[in-house]
């Protein structure tokens, strides 16, 4: 399977890119990826270096600084989280060359762990997500957590899945094609909810209307109970910092960082 190796086959991430592309009609042109895939440190809570890092990924419509700008930080802080925040610009570019997953983890993860973090969050938004969700698949025992919110998670095998009754009686038939995207990640989700659902514990939020909102609620049925945020609302800043809200005042990342 796929998602049982370290680095995704070239197929894989050629499908996982057409699958990102056709959604992407406002995506920026021309964003090429660097190697290492640039950060921005957005401060700490603490007032000085601390064991806990909370790691933002972009939207595929989103800009380098969207979430300082958003405020995602000062919220976490004034919430009572105690931690590193970091930014990645892991643009669509990374998934057009294919090396999301290997980029986060030698640029960002690992070189983090090298500077004594010993406690790593994921935060993602829409393709964010999506890209949070791969990197647990491949490095689940990196993370204490990922939240993902709005994630991006296919446009074909979500209907599957829903013909089939939900995750948990879904069946992953064979792929339609080499490297088939869609089908190894939701293979891998029923694997993951089966199994308890806690390397790593994935929490998801999404809008009432949003338009992702029916896949993501496949996932969020197969999730154990507490793990969802739904909020009113659509695709949108807005909807998203709210649901940030709601993910805070539940103290998922307090209990841990603190």
């Amino acid at each position: 399977m796929i998602f049982g190796v370290r680095r995704a086959s070239p197929d894989f991430w050629r499908t996982a890119l057409a699958a990102l592309v056709a959604v992407c009609a406002g995506c920026a042109p021309g964003l090429g990826p660097t190697t290492p895939l640039a950060t921005r440190s957005l401060g700490n809570s603490s007032g000085a270096g601390g064991r806990c890092l909370i790691v933002f990924l972009p939207g595929r419509r989103d800009h380098f600084g969207d979430y300082e700008r958003r405020r995602f930080p000062e919220i976490a802080a004034k919430a009572g989280v105690t931690a590193d925040f970091l930014e990645a610009d892991a643009h669509i570019g990374y998934y057009r060359a294919e090396t999301i997953v290997i980029r986060l983890h030698e640029d960002v993860i690992a070189p983090a762990r090298a500077r004594g973090a010993e406690k790593i969050w994921l935060v993602g938004i829409s393709m964010g997500g999506l890209g949070a969700i791969l990197y647990a698949s491949q490095y689940s025992e990196e993370l204490r957590g990922v939240i993902a919110l709005a994630p991006f998670l296919g446009d074909q095998e979500p209907r599957l899945v829903e013909a089939a009754g939900g995750l948990r009686s879904y069946t992953m038939g064979a792929p339609r094609q080499i490297g088939d995207y869609e089908r190894h990640l939701w293979g891998w989700l029923k694997s993951y909810a089966a199994e308890g659902a806690i390397r790593p514990p994935i929490w998801i939020g999404f809008g009432a209307e949003d338009h992702l909102a029916p896949a993501d609620r496949l996932l969020a049925e197969a999730l154990p109970p507490g793990r969802t945020f739904v909020e009113p609302g659509d695709h949108d800043w807005k909807t998203w910092t709210r649901l940030w809200q709601k993910v805070l005042d539940a103290g998922i990342l307090q209990r841990d960082c603190r």
